[in-house]
């Protein structure tokens, strides 16, 4: 049974982007039991969560693009095992669609 893990790109409750994302995790990963599990990856709060951003970022947009011109992974987002899958906040009906097709072939729909 595949497994998949989420990371939502997280600054704070005093963002409301970053708040609603959360929220719809938090609402469809449930549904899919031990097969999902997700993390927020605050990187203002956690020096792990702050190397994780910058690990993300750089696989993202390459090296050259992160440190000579400050690019970073979009905040917020949400990537499918490191795989940035969504840089908006998807429809609930997405978003469970966005997994099961992860799931079952390994398929990763648009990006937002």
């Amino acid at each position: 049974m595949k497994q998949l893990h989420m990371e939502i790109i997280y600054q704070g409750e005093h963002c409301p982007h970053c708040y609603y994302m959360r929220e719809a995790v938090q609402t469809i990963a449930p549904r899919f039991g031990d097969q999902v599990r997700w993390t927020l990856i605050e990187y203002t709060k956690s020096k792990v969560h702050a190397r994780r951003f910058y690990e993300l970022s750089l696989d993202l947009y390459g090296r050259e693009e992160v440190h000579k011109r400050f690019r970073c992974a979009p905040i917020p987002s949400l990537f499918f095992d490191g795989k940035l899958v969504f840089d908006v906040i998807p429809r609930l009906d997405e978003l469970e669609e966005s997994i099961k097709r992860y799931l079952n072939n390994g398929e990763i729909l648009a990006c937002g």
